[in-house]
């Protein structure tokens, strides 16, 4: 196989054609994701060529050298089940394993049926993220007095929130997120103490809701609410791990309806975070 596949690091207009993919796949990304992660870490796209044809990709995304995730894996339709979407996947999680610190953890969002697949591969099932949609009808609604827009929140703040959520300081990562074009990033303070904050951005179709971390299920409904206004009359898609019964009471709550799913695994340590305060994932291609 190693003489059939060339395997190099993608260039910029390549992680273009590897959202394109995605769009085709339903994956639906977000209109700025290709730029963001870019920008996050540009040695995580890792490209896939036969006879000097992309036929495949995926990224491996370093946190500080301190976790990293998988994720963005495609092999176009006319190359699967040649063993090319195998090899490229060994590949990437051993480049993985290589860019982290000894000892660290590897995250991944994957289809069910490739659940055991993972698995051989060293993954553990930690818990399901369920993907909800809604369709919020059309209101005018001021933000409530809690509810602030996230750029007047000192950044160092929501740095250090992020983190409880989230197995690895990703500032840069949150600094493009936040502040990307066509998002809304609202923070929920309570005297002055950051309690949630949630972001929801455009994509192709419509708008997802990620990340949506918050101290307790009213504080994650003050800002889901708001940020279901901004959307009126347009889909909504919001990633709920199932780990969280707040979170899928949430969701239940709003008559989101499931769609679609993916089993978070891990290779290492399970994370030692706050489950209880992630209400939405922030995108199963990073984590």
């Amino acid at each position: 196989m190693s003489q059939e596949l060339t395997i190099r690091p993608m260039t910029r207009g390549e992680v273009d054609l590897l959202v394109d993919w995605a769009a085709e796949e339903g994956w639906n990304p977000g209109l700025n994701d290709a730029e963001i992660f870019w920008n996050t870490d540009p040695e995580a796209f890792v490209a896939a060529l036969k006879d000097k044809e992309l036929i495949g990709g995926g990224a491996i995304t370093s946190y500080d050298g301190r976790y990293g995730f998988m994720g963005f894996f495609i092999v176009r339709p006319e190359f699967r089940h040649r063993g090319y979407g195998d090899y490229l996947w060994h590949i990437r999680r051993d480049k993985m394993l290589a860019r982290l610190c000894p000892g660290s953890t590897v995250g991944l969002d994957g289809v069910f049926d490739m659940q055991s697949y993972y698995a051989k591969g060293g993954f553990s099932f930690s818990h399901r993220n369920l993907r909800f949609v809604c369709r919020p009808s059309s209101r005018v609604k001021t933000l409530e007095g809690n509810v602030v827009p996230l750029c007047q929140v000192p950044f160092d703040h929501l740095n250090q929130y992020d983190r409880a959520c989230f197995p690895a300081c990703r500032g840069k990562f949150l600094q493009g997120w936040i502040a990307q074009p066509e998002a809304l990033s609202l923070g929920y303070l309570k005297d002055s103490r950051l309690e949630g904050y949630g972001v929801m951005r455009r994509c192709r179709k419509g708008f997802k809701i990620g990340p949506l971390f918050a101290n307790d299920r009213q504080v994650a409904k003050s800002l889901c609410d708001q940020l279901l206004v901004h959307a009126a009359g347009e889909e909504v898609f919001l990633d709920v791990p199932e780990n969280n019964p707040a979170a899928m009471a949430l969701a239940r709550a709003y008559g989101m309806e499931e769609i679609f799913g993916c089993a978070r695994m891990y290779l290492g340590p399970k994370p030692k975070i706050m489950h209880n305060r992630v209400f939405g994932v922030t995108t199963f291609e990073l984590g």
